[in-house]
């Protein structure tokens, strides 16, 4: 406490006199490295009393509630049927290599193969959404207390922004697998497969291919954390978001 007293009262009469900050402290050139410290230390203890003052547990908790409660409204509304495929914000098209193709199987009759094949990969993301259910909730509860601070104090899509950051890579590693399998459960790969083969029968067309799994997942994530952006925005700003009595406490600024 007398430490950070000290440090209150530097910073104080460097702020009242105007101390150059190249002379403070027996005019050492390391002078303005410390204030930067002293700084960031009366900040970082003062954080939670500037949120109203609620204790960094009460902060952290309904930090918490919110991301838990954003990210399985969004699982639970894009893993059911057309969550993926009626949404033109999230739809997932054809990977690029094999828009060509489509467009020369159109030209001789056959665009039912390409729809078939396009339908079929959003029903992949459908299927495999909710399964990240588990992954969001455990990515919440390993948070630290700074990033929980962070969060609360940034922009209104900040831990959407925390996800991508720390989250994504682990995201991958782990729904990758269910990826694969939600392509096989709902006949992706032999769609992919009549869409290549009866493609490669028209003369002089070259060699396409795709990977249906890294596209997917790209796509798939891409909506997952469109909708988190918005519906931590929407926790933030609208009461009625609020559905526990911890997320209308920390919430209510």
């Amino acid at each position: 406490m007398r430490y950070l007293n000290f440090l209150i009262l530097i910073v104080a009469l460097s702020a009242a006199h105007q101390i150059p900050s190249a002379s403070f402290i027996g005019g050492s050139v390391e002078a303005q490295g410390f204030l930067d410290k002293v700084k960031k230390t009366l900040k970082k203890s003062n954080a939670a009393e500037n949120i109203t003052g609620l204790s960094e547990e009460e902060i952290a908790a309904g930090l918490r509630d919110a991301l838990k409660v954003g990210t399985e409204t969004v699982v639970n509304n894009l893993g059911t049927v057309d969550g993926f495929n009626l949404d033109e914000a999230i739809h997932i098209p054809l990977p690029k290599q094999l828009k060509r193709a489509k467009s020369a199987l159109d030209k001789i009759g056959m665009s039912k193969l390409g729809d078939d094949l396009e339908l079929k990969l959003n029903r992949a993301a459908e299927v495999a959404t909710p399964k990240a259910k588990a992954l969001f909730q455990n990515a919440v509860e390993t948070m630290t207390l700074d990033d929980v601070l962070s969060i609360y104090n940034g922009p209104t899509d900040a831990a959407t922004q925390y996800f991508r950051e720390k989250m994504t890579p682990s995201l991958i590693e782990a729904m990758k697998p269910v990826i694969d399998d939600s392509l096989a459960e709902v006949g992706a790969v032999q769609s992919y497969d009549a869409f290549i083969g009866r493609y490669k029968d028209i003369p002089f067309v070259p060699n396409l291919k795709a990977d249906l799994s890294e596209h997917v997942m790209e796509r798939a994530l891409d909506g997952v954390f469109h909708y988190v952006a918005i519906e931590e925005a929407a926790i933030r700003s609208n009461p009625v978001k609020r559905t526990t009595d911890i997320l209308k406490k920390v919430f209510t600024k």
